[in-house]
């Protein structure tokens, strides 16, 4: 039996070795290469201590079943993508725990074209078959271990989306925090004319300077830091994984990753404004503002990758983002790259020749709570009760609950891992913001409500 917790909406994740290790892997290995029936399947891993074994189970699994494996290394979360897509491989896992700290690992899988393998679509299959105990006999031929070093060209595609020329002397300071971008980094840098101060390059899945979860401001520090004492023009953090992207501006401030959305797609559009864009329902009203302005259809999603890639798809939109840093492109099967998402905003900060600040004052007159977390047993329950409660308001459903005003929007949302709702509120003006968000914890959270 594995731990059933482990499977989540997107991925699988755990501790390790408590919940997810080698033998988990080899299981699972058995399990996907059943299902998926490839002739090869990459394997891509990060920096973590325990990568190397469940990398080895995970290997021995596959190849039970006659599948040959295509061992890239370490590599980041979209290399492996790049790879499946690139190579035409028939399926492709990540062995990484992504932001999660240092006990942690899991495995993110993808199918052909670098398609998103979520719970749904698959996840949940891999887990009731190992638990029911229902995987087939091993295959007669064993499959083989061939490695595969995807550095060069992956650099090279990654640069594909910009052109070098273009690109001026910029000093920037990159936190890659210990993570894959300190691997996956370097070769596109040699190529660029900037001046860069770099933290934390070392691979080190012990993180031992701070967790490699920039969405959290507190893991910014150093980053802050280190743009003041160097008076660079802005910063740059990658997570874990290196698949998401976070961009600091030369005061220290952060930008969002909706901000993030806006800039990326206003680059592209300048090339063709005839394109789609999508958001997820997380974003600022200011990223389907530009979108619109500069003659771009702007159409809204669900939160997650795994829902996002096939949106992408349908609607063959050139780019796609989310609050939460992950960036999606076309040119990229679909698929998301924290590097690429840098190299477009770099791109556009060079041809603009602005402050990051700057652009994005002219395109950001909103005022955002941020995710709030708020520990809650009976999500569906609280949501349905707030429902209620402004039911003379236009409402949407499509992930969680979204509520609109002329002066405010909010959204609540259930976590797919944790008793936890989340709740993100945008606003005209900081006096309203700090007012509704006031409102809608009391009632969350069960407390008398302060204008009552």
């Amino acid at each position: 039996m594995i731990d059933s917790e482990i499977f989540k909406a997107y991925d699988i994740r755990g501790i390790y070795p408590g919940q997810i290790d080698r033998d988990a892997a080899y299981k699972i290995g058995l399990a996907l290469a059943n299902q998926l029936k490839p002739k090869s399947i990459a394997i891509g891993r990060d920096m973590r201590i325990s990568s190397d074994e469940l990398f080895d189970g995970l290997s021995h699994g596959i190849n039970d079943m006659g599948v040959d494996v295509i061992d890239l290394g370490l590599c980041s979360t979209d290399g492996l993508y790049f790879a499946v897509g690139k190579y035409d491989y028939h399926g492709g896992v990540m062995i990484t725990a992504s932001h999660n700290p240092k006990e942690y690992n899991g495995l993110k899988i993808c199918r052909e074209k670098a398609l998103p393998l979520s719970f749904q679509d698959g996840l949940c299959r891999l887990r009731d078959s190992i638990n029911n105990n229902s995987l087939p006999p091993f295959s007669p031929s064993r499959g083989i271990i061939a490695r595969k070093d995807i550095s060069k060209d992956y650099a090279e595609h990654c640069l594909s989306f910009i052109d070098i020329s273009k690109i001026k002397p910029f000093k920037i300071v990159i936190d890659a925090g210990n993570g894959m971008a300190g691997l996956t980094l370097p070769p596109v840098l040699e190529r660029l004319p900037v001046e860069t101060t770099k933290l934390f390059f070392e691979l080190d899945g012990t993180f031992p300077n701070h967790p490699a979860s920039p969405i959290e401001v507190e893991n910014l520090k150093d980053l802050q830091n280190k743009i003041a004492e160097t008076k660079a023009d802005f910063g740059v953090a990658f997570d874990g994984d290196a698949d998401r992207m976070f961009l600091v501006d030369k005061n220290g401030k952060p930008v969002g990753g909706d901000m993030v959305t806006a800039l990326v797609a206003k680059s592209f559009l300048a090339r063709n404004s005839d394109e789609t864009i999508l958001y997820n329902i997380i974003c600022s009203n200011a990223v389907k503002e530009l979108v619109e302005k500069l003659g771009g259809r702007a159409l809204v999603t669900e939160v997650g990758h795994a829902l996002i890639k096939p949106k992408m798809k349908e609607h063959n939109a050139i780019f796609g983002g989310e609050h939460s840093g992950h960036f999606y492109f076309r040119d990229n099967w679909f698929a998301d790259s924290g590097m690429i998402a840098f190299l477009v905003c770099l791109e556009l900060l060079s041809i603009e020749d602005r402050d990051l600040h700057e652009m994005i004052g002219d395109i950001d007159p909103y005022f955002r709570s941020g995710e709030i977390n708020s520990k809650v047993e009976l999500i569906e329950q609280k949501i349905k009760e707030i429902s209620e409660k402004y039911s003379d308001c236009k409402q949407d459903r499509l992930d969680g609950l979204t509520i609109r005003f002329p002066e405010y929007w909010f959204n609540l949302r259930a976590s797919n891992t944790e008793p936890l709702l989340r709740l993100n509120v945008e606003a005209n003006s900081q006096e309203i913001l700090d007012k509704k968000v006031e409102e809608l914890l009391n009632i969350i959270n069960n407390k008398k409500l302060t204008n009552e």
